[in-house]
């Protein structure tokens, strides 16, 4: 850990913090003890703290000398990060810590989604706390949780102690790109009740299905990227198999959460002796396919058909599988939820203004549930999308429910932040900032609606793969991204 802790230039404190932090779990609704190191970390340093029962934190440092005039200014990031990690992959990410590899600019974590979404943040915060040395008006440093799953934290907050109405989001993952927007986005239940029947003699034996070597990615900013859904490529498979070949369907499982792209799904099927020589055929067709269709951006991909029975959880599934209209359903489900870029907005260039992410499928003893992640910075479509699913449910004849709704960001004309930003940038880099909205959620729009009257923008270091376990943070922009932030704050003196 030392040895690599001296590869990061100049030792940045923010990415010393970070290292120190991920030895803490904190995957969505588990933010306790973060927030607890956070609390004590501010408070040994003279803030003043204020956290509530769901473990958001309020610190609040003073204003530096000269600047004891200047509006309060809020800087915002979440607790909470995506916990996803590869299959073969020992990790509990409810007691162990991220390890980190160093790779020339880059920290990676170890087979395991990396934390700095938004952990980076949180470590910029400490970093802030810790430097009496910077110049800055008074800061108020909001930290929420459960932003990965239901904006929960940021839904429940008690925004009456805050003062600032200039809020600096430090969520995003683009050095050198400003986002003033966002969209908002819903949680989407499909629930098909199992019928179930015993294993005959004539089903056959099992075999697993798995459609892997996906590159996943965040599901709203990596969208339009269209890359492979493994739920999605998986319907394809067991559509077209019912059609040739009879088998058995016991469980389906994909993907760990709704707002990832899922890089790995699979089916429990029976096969009987002449139904596996041509289902065999047809999946190795399928992985040729799939890699001509994905060539461009997953061309790893590969559908396999692997004897024995196993769910995705490693454990065994008991020898009964679904009767005929549950089979119907699921299928008929995963091949026709909307998946993917629904519309672009015309007025932005690459901006998507709608999506869907059928992100999550799981076989539980009494049901299979399908979580789709619907995404638009319009309502109206938000709200097209669900009338769509619930469609497709009564037809299909199962259950149907929305929950976790969160609002999109709107642009702000009249911002006093932004050309602070774009100045500052300019002068430090000698090129325009590059001002954007974005199709992925931020608790931007949460905030806005508690205090209509906030400024917000968004802004951070380049991360990539954000959401899948090939997460990994650059160095030298993490530098980049602190020198340019504390520039700003400088300039906050009104």
């Amino acid at each position: 850990m030392e040895a690599e802790k001296r590869k990061y230039k100049g030792g940045l404190k923010a990415l010393r913090l970070f290292e120190e932090l991920s030895v803490i779990p904190r995957g969505s609704g588990n933010e306790k003890a973060a927030s607890d190191y956070v609390a004590e970390f501010a408070k040994q340093r003279g803030c003043e703290v204020m956290q509530d029962e769901r473990h958001n934190l309020i610190i609040r440092k003073p204003a530096s000398p000269g600047y004891e005039s200047a509006p309060a200014v809020i800087f915002q990031g979440h607790l909470d990060m995506v916990c996803e990690k590869n299959k073969g992959t020992e990790h509990d990410f409810s007691k162990d810590p991220i390890s980190f590899r160093v790779e020339d600019d880059f920290i990676y974590a170890e087979g395991t989604t990396l934390g700095a979404d938004n952990g980076i943040a949180v470590a910029t915060a400490l970093a802030l706390i810790d430097s009496p040395e910077l110049a800055h008006p008074e800061l108020e440093i909001l930290m929420t949780t459960e932003e990965e799953t239901t904006m929960g934290g940021a839904f429940g907050l008690d925004v009456s102690p805050l003062k600032g109405r200039r809020m600096i989001n430090f969520d995003s993952d683009r050095e050198g790109v400003l986002f003033v927007s966002s969209a908002g986005g819903i949680n989407l239940y499909h629930t098909v009740p199992i019928g179930k029947r015993a294993l005959t003699r004539g089903d056959g034996e099992s075999y697993t299905i798995i459609v892997h070597g996906l590159r996943g990615g965040h599901s709203g900013d990596d969208i339009i990227h269209e890359r492979g859904n493994a739920n999605k490529l998986l319907g394809r498979v067991l559509d077209d198999l019912r059609r040739h070949v009879p088998f058995a369907l016991a469980s389906v499982n994909g993907g760990m959460k709704a707002n990832a792209i899922p890089r790995e799904a699979e089916a429990v099927v029976y096969l009987g002796d002449n139904a596996k020589v041509e289902a065999k055929k047809r999946i190795g067709e399928w992985s040729n396919l799939l890699r001509e269709e994905f060539q461009a951006t997953d061309a790893e991909v590969e559908v396999a058909m692997r004897p024995g029975v196993q769910s995705a959880n490693g454990t065994e599934v008991n020898e009964i599988v679904f009767d005929d209209a549950t089979k119907a359903a699921v299928i008929q489900l995963l091949a026709l939820i909307p998946n993917g870029v629904l519309s672009m907005d015309k007025a932005i260039p690459n901006l998507v203004r709608t999506s869907s992410n059928l992100g999550v499928v799981t076989t539980n003893e009494d049901s299979v549930v399908m979580q789709s992640l619907a995404r638009s910075s319009l309502r109206s479509q938000t709200d097209d999308v669900q009338r769509i699913l619930a469609t497709l449910a009564e037809t299909v004849g199962c259950e149907f429910r929305a929950d976790s709704y969160f609002p999109g960001w709107p642009y702000r004309a009249d911002s006093e932040l932004r050309p602070v930003f774009q100045q500052v940038y300019e002068r430090q880099f000698g090129t325009p900032l590059d001002v954007k909205a974005i199709h992925a959620g931020l608790e931007c729009g949460v905030l806005i609606g508690k205090l209509p009257d906030l400024d917000a923008v968004s802004y951070g270091p380049n991360l990539y793969d954000i959401h899948t376990p090939q997460e990994h943070l650059s160095i030298s922009s993490v530098e980049r991204s602190w020198s340019f932030l504390t520039a700003v704050l400088s300039e906050l003196k009104q």
